[in-house]
């Protein structure tokens, strides 16, 4: 199934910041669910959860770089600027020292003009990644370098520390492989969890446009009366009951969740069900599209 998501599309705010008025708790996930309805009763059947979050978060404790071509594994990309600058010798790329080479001139300005995309990228109006559900929560980040028992501080820049946040936080990421870290290294390929695709929108650093989401799920989903959306709070404690704050009403605490969008289906060609998804609340609307018959569809033309 593919779904073309708004730009408005409301994003669990990054733990620890300050929620914008569209933006969702962020312990919670959205479950898209498909309904049957007969002249007795109506039947809800769950099909997918996902999570909708901005694709980098320079708050996450876990937000590093590793890989092949990476001078520092483990670095915590908010230190990438100060790190090259001192690897190069050069504290200000726009006045570098006489003795500095034009190629470590380059790898200083890139190193700025990377940061300035992060910062872009991080931003209300960066982009958002649609992707696995995760109830996992990061462990504590240790109060200073010296503490050997947690995932040291994003300002632990020497390699030891470097080495102990890069195991941490890959252990992390094997326990729990729905858990969702992005990059701004390559924005499809994220550092833990899937990305299913891109909120409508556009690229901060080039303008150039994104979106669109394609999952693939084993229920057949031909047939049905329609399809709904709805976010609902995590059950990180595993009590079959989802974790409300304290405070929220009573009268909202649906076993479902907060109903986000409906829709019922159309088919226009054949083994394609499309949907034009609306809120009842609100002006979001999304579009999907369910391919029903990929497995069994042999015509050529």
């Amino acid at each position: 199934m593919q779904f073309d998501f708004p730009v408005t599309m409301p994003t669990q705010v990054n733990p620890g910041a300050a929620p914008g008025p569209t933006d969702l708790p962020a312990n919670a996930h959205f479950t898209f669910y498909a309904f049957q309805d007969d002249p007795m009763a109506g039947y809800l059947f769950a099909v997918q959860d996902f999570e909708i979050h901005h694709i980098v978060d320079l708050g996450s404790p876990c937000y590093i770089d590793f890989g092949p071509d990476v001078k520092h594994p483990g670095l915590h990309v908010s230190q990438y600027e100060a790190v090259t600058d001192a690897d190069v010798g050069i504290p200000d790329y726009q006045n570098p020292p006489a003795s500095a080479s034009m190629k470590d001139e380059i790898i200083a300005a890139t190193a700025h003009q990377r940061m300035l995309n992060v910062t872009a990228l991080a931003s209300d109006t960066g982009l958002k990644a649609v992707t696995s559900a995760s109830v996992a929560q990061y462990p504590a980040v240790a109060a200073d370098c010296n503490d050997t028992t947690k995932i040291p501080p994003p300002t632990c820049t020497d390699d030891a520390s470097n080495k102990r946040r890069l195991d941490m936080c890959q252990q992390f990421w094997h326990d729990n492989p729905g858990f969702y870290e992005g990059t701004d290294r390559v924005l499809t390929k994220p550092l833990a969890g899937t990305n299913f695709g891109m909120v409508d929108g556009r690229n901060p650093v080039n303008s150039s446009p994104v979106g669109g989401t394609q999952m693939f799920v084993d229920e057949a989903l031909a047939g049905f009366t329609g399809f709904v959306l709805y976010w609902q709070f995590d059950d990180a404690n595993g009590d079959g009951m989802p974790d409300y704050p304290t405070g929220f009403p009573t009268a909202e605490r649906h076993p479902a969740g907060q109903l986000l969008l409906y829709g019922t289906p159309t088919m226009p060609t054949r083994g394609v069900e499309q949907s034009h998804m609306i809120s009842f609340t609100s002006s979001l609307t999304a579009e999907l599209a369910i391919f029903t018959n990929l497995d069994q569809d042999t015509t050529h033309f």
